[in-house]
């Protein structure tokens, strides 16, 4: 007679209790908003059900106002927005009155804003409020940003006639009793019609607001932009000529490092500055079009360009790695870390070959309550990936988070901080799977498996190690810096 031998193959990928991630967590004791988590995960200072927090009221999405910055924030959690200072409206951004936009004007600028932001910006220029609501699009607000004209103001000082640049409101109201003025709308100083003591030299300038290099006469005037082929041009010297008209006013990179033209462009990636050791020497006067472009490890990145960095071990998850923004910026990179323990991830795009990158909310929490892959991959709610499995658990068999031969786990697997007692156990514990396999052994036949026989193979316990790491920091693994895990 046969004799029956059962051997349980138990593989437990991490050795501790299951626990459902069933609260949604108003703030966790780690600082991130409206989270479902474990109960033990919330803090106690705020609100926190079991339930999702798609169905709570005070994780619901409204818009933030920031009353004192006169600033709008849609799609803002309640909990969030009073944290920051902020009134918390359930409404629409379009549907509240206070975030209605305007055209803001600033002296010769011009901004499309809520009429709170205005006042604000108004009293950190010190400058008059002018709140136009006529004026509904950007554009057109922009447009109407008008500066004075400007021109020669010639005037005698000292029985000497001498000239100022300035625009027509300013040089008018030079005009006395005893002196007259006369202003020549977008003439120079340094015409010679004028028969002013202000003629040209060989000297340039750099003027705050302005990206342009520009020549200045012998009072001091601003002249035309740096053109070093119009040095001895009278015309050049005589009216007013406009950047689109200027030299190089087509160079896609705003003549970065010109020695001879001086029509920089911010956008462009190009400012006036002083000369450095490094720059092209100009051919007149100590300014040039500094380059803003920056480069970072052989790549030259554009000014204003936005990346993500390579960092190490994000490919892999690995513990202590962690997502990097990088920004260039007037010729320097700087770096702009990411949420810690994985919680925000770098998401990069690329429009017309400019790059911009932002740090965005790792949505993992509710990854392990999908059962089918089509809910897991909805890019809408969560940051989840499923994979598939070819072992289907069997009564008796602890499955972990595994269900319909697959498992829902995060795109980007959170970190935690392992070393210490609490959320890590819970969360890791998710990964714990069993698996009972059956032989059945004879006198003569030997010992022959019967059940969940594919636990037996590699590729079931690759599988299953795969869905563990893929939790977060569990189970035993080499962290970013090539140290191996222990314990």
């Amino acid at each position: 007679m046969n004799k029956l031998i059962l051997t349980i193959l138990a593989i437990f990928l991490i050795g501790i209790v299951y626990a459902d991630v069933s609260y949604c967590c108003e703030k966790t004791i780690n600082g991130a908003w409206c989270q479902n988590a474990p109960i033990e995960n919330c803090d106690n200072a705020f609100r926190k059900v079991p339930t999702s927090c798609e169905a709570t009221s005070y994780c619901k999405l409204g818009t933030c106002v920031d009353s004192q910055e006169g600033t709008c924030m849609e799609n803002s959690p309640q909990a969030n927005c009073q944290e920051e200072g902020g009134v918390w409206d359930e409404r629409d951004i379009d549907e509240l009155p206070q975030c209605s936009l305007g055209c803001c004007l600033i002296g010769d600028q011009a901004a499309f804003v809520t009429q709170t932001r205005c006042k604000r910006l108004s009293s950190l220029y010190g400058l008059e409020t002018n709140f136009r609501t006529d004026i509904q699009n950007e554009v057109q607000c922009i447009l109407s940003a008008t500066s004075d004209v400007k021109g020669a103001c010639v005037f005698e000082k000292e029985y000497e006639k001498t000239c100022l640049f300035l625009s027509k409101k300013d040089c008018l109201d030079m005009q006395s009793g005893d002196s007259e003025v006369e202003f020549h709308e977008d003439y120079l100083c340094s015409a010679e019609t004028l028969a002013t003591n202000c003629g040209p030299t060989e000297q340039t300038k750099c003027v705050e607001g302005e990206d342009e290099v520009y020549f200045i006469d012998t009072c001091g005037n601003l002249a035309n932009i740096y053109d070093a082929s119009k040095i001895n041009d009278k015309s050049y010297w005589s009216r007013v000529i406009g950047k689109d008209e200027s030299c190089g006013a087509n160079d896609p990179d705003g003549n970065a490092n010109s020695a001879t033209c001086g029509n920089c462009d911010y956008y462009l990636g190009s400012t006036c500055k002083i000369k450095r050791a490094q720059d092209a020497k100009p051919r007149y006067g100590d300014n040039i079009c500094r380059d803003l472009n920056c480069e970072y490890e052989g790549e030259i990145y554009k000014h204003g360009e936005t990346w993500c960095a390579d960092a190490k071990g994000t490919d892999n998850n690995l513990p202590g790695s962690r997502y990097f923004r990088l920004v260039c910026y007037n010729g320097e990179v700087s770096v702009e870390p990411c949420a810690d323990y994985r919680q925000e991830v770098c998401i990069q795009s690329d429009i017309d070959g400019f790059k911009t990158a932002a740090c965005r909310v790792n949505q993992w929490q509710d990854c392990y309550a999908q059962t089918s892959k089509l809910n897991c991959e909805n890019k809408d709610k969560r940051n989840c990936e499923w994979i598939a499995t070819s072992w289907k658990p069997r009564k008796g068999d602890n499955p972990g988070i595994i269900k319909n031969q697959g498992a829902c786990v995060p795109m980007s697997a959170p970190g935690f901080d392992f070393w210490q007692a609490g959320d890590t156990e819970s969360l890791c514990s998710l990964g714990t799977t069993k698996c009972i396999v059956v032989f059945e052994s004879g006198i003569l036949s030997g010992k022959k498996c019967k059940k969940n026989c594919e636990c037996l193979k590699d590729s079931w316990k690759q599988d299953m190690k795969e869905i563990c790491s893929s939790i977060g920091d569990c189970g035993s693994s080499t962290n970013y810096i090539g140290a191996k895990g222990y314990h």
